[in-house]
């Protein structure tokens, strides 16, 4: 198999293989994270039965383009179907007349397109679980989808019948910077770490975007052929990834332009403001699908109710088209080749270090020595507007003690001067006095190479590189 990293997954399907009772597994994740390259890749050419949903078609399409798969993998013809009900007749005499040994599998992959309006797709599916499959002990039923919202609502929440009928579920994450890294040694790409983590920064280790990379190509090469040349791969890739997933995007846009500019995130109120989208039930549904895709995160500032949530973008990749591709303001084809460091690349690079930071919380915690200590994350906002403290990441921890962590994207060693250790001294007080909070404060500097030995170095307790990261 050519499947980097994914080693939990991989497990889980084995699991799900060799399971003496019929299975229903849901997996889902952000669009171009790798879902239906998994699968293939696992199961190989060992389908009963795999059909792709289409996006922007009706019922009638859709029947048709079902009917062909049957007669792919059909070992008889089967007549097009005119409901939905009927083609789920046809698929289980398809499997009653398999001759596979072991599990039966049924990958039915971009499931949210089959289900168009009025075309009693789900009822036909709940028959075909309900009634037959879910009773067949060498069924292995997967569904897959890049909607999720779709996947959580219709399938994973269900209050018809198929409530609590999924029996496993996998979530696809993005890459970590150890696959990552393993993808470019495999791919044999002369990279260092340092632009492994800048190319995060911008691709958020969506296996889809290194796919198209060039080994040939340096890091910022790369960057440059994928997003600033005129005939860029990715030239409409923001607008049809959010028309791809979501009706009338312009509202998902709309909501994470805003939050694009305000690293720490906004309110619920706050972005009603920042976008003028009327106050109701149909910007929670848009902020829930946002966020249930990947592109955003609801959390809460420590010592906050949560009615006080804030939302943050955390999409990699929108990050850097509402900083550098939205306005097109950069004719240049070698722009990121010879970009020349500014106030605009300071303020994104800072902001899409610490996404990276955050992503990466168990590698942190493994080089902190707290791999086994229930800890929880939050950030933290000082009430006093005076001095306005801000800590990005604490991470609390269950044997008394709290990290401030304070996260550096640097080139080179980073230097603690006197006015950055007075500001982390403040920001500890500030911190411990509004909070009255009882534990160890420990400052931890997580930094591209590493702190420089000076007269302030010694104020740190811990320290986090780059190469913790990769873990």
């Amino acid at each position: 198999m050519a499947i980097i990293g994914r080693k939990t997954e991989l497990e889980a399907l084995e699991r799900f293989i060799a399971s003496d009772s019929a299975e229903f597994v849901a997996v889902f994740g952000r669009r171009r994270v790798g879902k239906t390259f998994l699968i293939r890749e696992f199961f190989g050419d060992k389908f009963t039965f795999y059909h792709t949903g289409m996006a922007n078609t009706g019922m009638e399409m859709q029947l048709h383009s079902f009917n062909a798969s049957l007669n792919h993998y059909g070992t008889v013809s089967y007549p097009e179907a005119t409901t939905w009900f009927d083609s789920f007749g046809q698929l289980r005499k398809l499997i009653l007349r398999s001759r596979k040994k072991g599990k039966k599998v049924v990958f039915l992959d971009e499931m949210p397109w089959m289900d168009t309006p009025r075309s009693g797709f789900l009822t036909a599916l709940e028959h075909f679980w309900n009634g037959w499959a879910s009773g067949q002990k060498d069924i292995l039923l997967i569904v897959c989808g890049s909607i999720t919202s779709w996947i959580v609502d219709k399938i994973l929440n269900n209050r018809g019948g198929l409530h609590n009928r999924v029996t496993q579920q996998i979530y696809l994450h993005p890459f970590t910077l150890s696959e990552c890294e393993a993808y470019y040694k495999k791919n044999h790409f002369a990279m260092s770490r340092r632009e492994m983590v800048e190319n995060y920064m911008i691709f958020g280790g969506i296996p889809y975007y290194l796919s198209l990379m060039q080994k040939q190509l340096s890091m910022a090469q790369n960057v440059d052929n994928l997003l600033f040349a005129s005939n860029t791969p990715l030239k409409n890739e923001f607008q049809n990834l959010y028309d791809s997933l979501f009706k009338k995007a312009e509202n998902h846009i709309k909501i994470v332009e805003a939050l694009s500019s305000k690293a720490k995130g906004l309110t619920r109120n706050e972005i009603i403001s920042a976008t003028k989208l009327p106050n109701g039930g149909g910007i929670n549904r848009v902020l829930k699908e946002l966020e249930l895709s990947g592109f955003i995160r609801r959390y809460r500032g420590y010592g906050k109710k949560i009615r006080h949530s804030l939302y943050q973008l955390v999409d990699f990749y929108t990050l850097f088209y509402f900083n550098f591709l939205k306005d097109s303001a950069f004719n240049d084809e070698h722009y990121w080749t010879n970009f020349i460091e500014n106030a605009r690349h300071r303020a994104w690079s800072g902001y899409a270090f610490e996404q990276v930071c955050l992503s990466h919380l168990s590698q942190i915690k493994q080089k902190l020595g707290i791999s086994g200590v229930l800890t929880s994350a939050y950030s933290w906002i000082s009430n006093d507007k005076k001095h306005g403290a801000q800590i990005d990441l604490l991470i609390e921890r269950n044997d008394n003690v709290i990290n401030l962590c304070e996260m550096k994207f640097a080139n080179e060693k980073f230097t603690i001067d006197k006015r950055l250790d007075e500001n982390l001294r403040n920001k500890r007080a500030a911190f411990k006095e509004e909070t009255k909070n009882r534990k160890a404060v420990h400052l931890t500097m997580i930094t591209t190479y590493g702190v420089k030995r000076n007269a302030y170095w010694g104020h740190i307790q811990s320290e986090v590189t780059v190469n913790d990261l990769f873990t």
